[in-house]
């Protein structure tokens, strides 16, 4: 991301114009007492009645000019503000999306949110419409304070020893604020991530009842956030009064202190009226100095909890040196592989080897590092022993797109968009996959048939992440979505957990026959790896057993005792002894 002063820059054009609008518009304001002090003198005292008609004019043609220049300045700073808040908020997500999976493993949705949308429009207001108010306050003040020292310096002295005390209750009010502001940024990141998770998870609070829980943790952070923000009020109401109440007092002051020097004959009643103006055209902005205060105090909290998110870098990132591989084929290899998190062991001295085309199946218990296999071979993250290779090729040696373009995967936690059943299937390359590719995918993962009995059949929108949908359903049209990808390698996270056998069954004929891609089937039932040219058995975050099914079952160890747990009431039982 950017600084804000560059994108600031972007439009300093508009900016100017504004500018230019508005401080017209204030000169036409500092015009219009003047008109007020000649109606006054020379036409209410002086009698001068043919000069009423030319002043009324004029006062009409200030107020005219006055609105015109005022709605070019607000519609020029609220458009400046409304492009610069789209252009923080693109560069800010672009970020985020550039960040490794250890970046998301420490930010939870809500926060990220928070960011993108309620501090984005914080910072955006303020280099709008907010700030540009902000100078026209200033603008606007210290022209009043000069006009009226033409008039009287003796009763400008009148103002001036009451404005540095309003000053300071508003300085006071905004250090209060500031403080108050970044907790409530942070009470509704985590706002938002409770109230997230309990909609996205919502069958699972209604299957295990926990609706009185979520409403209690709910109403937990939001009684946090309602004391935040009474906390803010309180601070608002303890000042704001009283700022507004020494504008009157001012203004009260000075008709009195001038009205005393009309009388001794050292200032005309028509200058008296038109300080008066004056004097009331600076209460306004000492009475919004609060609000300024407050939506100035938050854009800064909000700025600083975006460059929070804008500092962090990625974990994984492109080497200068990489080159695209002329064509991948699909040869993995894992040479003495190692890899720990936060301290922990995950994976220790794994090697393989899979030449272009042969399938690899992996099994383990919960924990042994069977997922990150896959993650490693993307690039999730990175090795911290060893090295992985495709075709050769260190991986961190090839440019990411070309890496992740060329895998296809079916993750553990399938995930589908908000689109049409064309669109979920699309997605691994939306322009190069056609219609009919679309449908051979469709087949082959076995969901063309429950897609057909859709309403819209594949123009179907399937819901937020694929709600209205069974949990084989979406499975399936997983499955279909990376090999409509046709890519060297494809991997099969525990991607047939939720069918039933028959289905599987014939899933993984199918994939059999797709293509040549390299396969690595990461499963817990020996059906999904039976096939395999070489399976593992993870344990104790390494290989401990490998082999075909025929030499495995032989061996009698750990994959040995899963076939016969899974399969003691079936007819293939009677291979145990």
């Amino acid at each position: 991301m950017k600084k804000l002063s560059t994108y600031m820059k972007k439009y300093r054009l508009w900016y100017i114009l504004g500018f230019l609008a508005m401080v017209s518009a204030i000169a036409l304001d500092m015009a219009a007492p003047q008109i007020t002090r000649r109606i006054i003198d020379d036409v209410i005292v002086g009698g001068r009645m043919e000069l009423l008609m030319r002043m009324l004019f004029a006062l009409l043609l200030i107020g005219l000019g006055r609105a015109g220049l005022q709605y070019f300045k607000e519609y020029t700073y609220d458009c400046i503000g409304v492009r610069i808040g789209y252009d923080l908020r693109k560069d800010l997500f672009r970020h985020i999306q550039s960040m490794s999976m250890n970046f998301f493993d420490q930010h939870n949705t809500g926060e990220l949110m928070t960011r993108t949308k309620e501090d984005v429009d914080k910072v955006w207001a303020v280099l709008g419409f907010v700030g540009i108010l902000a100078c026209e306050a200033v603008v606007h003040t210290v022209l009043v304070i000069f006009f009226m020292l033409r008039l009287n310096p003796w009763l400008t002295l009148v103002p001036l020893a009451i404005l540095p005390v309003i000053g300071f209750c508003a300085v006071r009010m905004e250090h209060r604020l500031g403080s108050v502001y970044d907790r409530i940024s942070e009470e509704t990141a985590k706002l938002n991530t409770v109230a997230q998770e309990c909609l996205s998870g919502v069958r699972t609070v209604k299957a295990f009842a926990r609706e009185d829980y979520e409403i209690e943790k709910f109403n937990r952070h939001n009684q946090t956030f309602y004391d935040l923000n009474m906390e803010q009020e309180k601070t608002v109401a303890a000042y704001q009064p009283m700022i507004t109440f020494l504008g009157k007092v001012m203004l009260i002051s000075v008709i009195i202190v001038g009205g005393l020097m009309v009388i001794s004959g050292r200032m005309t009643l028509g200058a008296l009226g038109a300080f008066s103006e004056y004097a009331n055209n600076v209460i306004w902005p000492m009475e919004i100095v609060g609000w300024l205060s407050n939506d100035i105090a938050s854009a800064f909290a909000s700025w600083r909890k975006i460059q929070k998110v804008d500092r962090q870098k990625p974990q994984i990132t492109q080497d200068e040196a990489a080159t695209e591989l002329p064509e991948v084929k699909g040869e993995v290899r894992f040479e003495h592989v190692g890899f720990s998190l936060d301290g922990h062991v995950i994976l220790k001295d794994i090697n393989l080897t899979l030449k272009p085309g042969q399938t690899l199946g992996v099994m383990g218990m919960t924990g042994t590092g069977k997922t990150t296999l896959a993650n490693l071979l993307q690039r999730f993250y990175d090795v911290t022993e060893g090295r992985i290779t495709l075709d050769n090729v260190d991986i961190r040696q090839i440019p990411l797109h070309q890496l992740r373009a060329s895998v296809s995967v079916v993750m553990q936690d399938v995930f589908l968009f908000s689109e049409s059943v064309n669109d979920n299937i699309k997605t691994g390359d939306r322009d190069a996959v056609l219609p009919d590719t679309v449908k051979w995918a469709a087949k082959t993962a076995g969901a063309s048939r429950f897609i057909s009995r859709l309403g819209d059949q594949y123009e179907t929108i399937v819901g937020e992440r694929g709600v209205g949908l069974s949990g084989g359903q979406k499975q399936r049209i997983s499955i279909a979505r990376a090999i409509a990808k046709k890519t060297p390698v494809l991997i099969l996270d525990d991607a047939t957990s939720a069918l039933d056998m028959e289905t599987e069954r014939l899933i993984q004929h199918n994939l059999r026959q797709v293509g040549t891609s390299t396969k690595i089937i990461i499963g817990h039932r020996i059906s999904a790896v039976r096939a395999a040219d070489e399976i593992i058995v993870l344990e104790n975050n390494t290989i401990a057993e490998r082999g075909t099914h025929e030499e495995l079952m032989a061996q009698k160890g750990r994959y040995y005792q899963t076939w016969c747990v899974q399969y003691e009431n079936r007819e293939e039982v009677e291979v145990c002894p």
